[in-house]
């Protein structure tokens, strides 16, 4: 499946979808920083060129020959891994990139899950696919009935399911992604011709103004995302526990000092003295 993919990729149709997802994923990535990245197959987009990070490799899910008709000599790949169990710790890489690898393995829920294990928080996965809801999803979905008559004008041989941008957004967003970035492009028909291709170069221009969820690739950017916890201070450094009982209010507000007279309410033995005359304390 993987070779019948490198092959199509070398063919007029092919090569104007390598050219548009070459400039998104230049301009996608230039700004992401870290020290860890990796591209997962599609050896002949070399997302990884206008990035700056010290440490990029590519892996490859398919065992295959290395060797690609492609004018494009692409990148070697450093090492041969299934997607779904990449030999990475958790929270180690940076930066992910997936060309059309959802499309290509046997199971995409398991891939996006070990691309989340893999990447650290705040960690960058890019995503290309080819979008069912195009010209060229069309023609997609048609595959075997353009086989039956005897014709070769399929999208995208090797392929498998394709899958729709919001269901992938769906995906990214139970995962904890949050989706940063999204294009579309490849407005043109699914023709087999440069010089069809040539002429229709204006579909390009009408369709990211008129109709751009409707152009045949798209690229997402996503960030993994991780709920921050709360940094609790030391146990031992307790604050004073205040009293609950109120104070009265000449107490909080009212300090008596020394030079100031007593505030201080009489009692009912000295009022009745002082009513009859007599002191407290005896006759005067």
């Amino acid at each position: 499946m993987a070779q019948a993919w490198r092959q199509w990729l070398a063919t007029p149709l092919g090569r104007y979808l390598r050219h548009w997802e070459q400039a998104q994923l230049d301009a996608a990535v230039v700004d992401v920083f870290g020290y860890h990245a990796v591209q997962l197959d599609t050896p002949e987009l070399n997302g990884l060129q206008a990035n700056r990070m010290p440490h990029r490799w590519q892996v490859s899910s398919f065992a295959e020959p290395l060797d690609s008709p492609c004018d494009s000599p692409g990148i070697p790949f450093a090492l041969v891994a299934d997607g779904a169990a990449l030999p990475f710790e958790a929270n180690s890489l940076d930066l992910v990139i997936m060309p059309h690898t959802l499309e290509l393995c046997a199971d995409p829920h398991a891939t996006l899950r070990e691309v989340e294990r893999v990447l650290m928080p705040e960690g960058h996965v890019v995503i290309t696919g080819l979008n069912p809801v195009s010209l060229w999803g069309w023609h997609e979905r048609r595959k075997s009935l353009y086989r039956r008559m005897g014709l070769r004008d399929a999208v995208a041989d090797g392929v498998g399911q394709l899958i729709a941008y919001w269901r992938l957004r769906d995906w990214l967003r139970l995962l904890g992604f949050e989706v940063q970035m999204s294009r579309f492009g490849c407005w043109r028909p699914a023709v087999q011709n440069n010089r069809w291709l040539a002429r229709l170069a204006w579909l390009d221009r009408w369709g990211a103004r008129w109709w751009p969820i409707l152009g045949g690739a798209y690229l997402v950017v996503a960030v993994k995302r991780v709920p921050g916890g709360r940094t609790l201070g030391a146990t031992w450094k307790k604050a004073p526990v205040r009293s609950g009982v109120a104070l009265p209010a000449a107490q909080r507000h009212h300090t008596v000092q020394p030079h100031e007279p007593s505030l201080a309410v009489a009692s009912d033995t000295e009022f009745t003295a002082q009513a009859t005359g007599k002191s407290s304390f005896g006759p005067r």
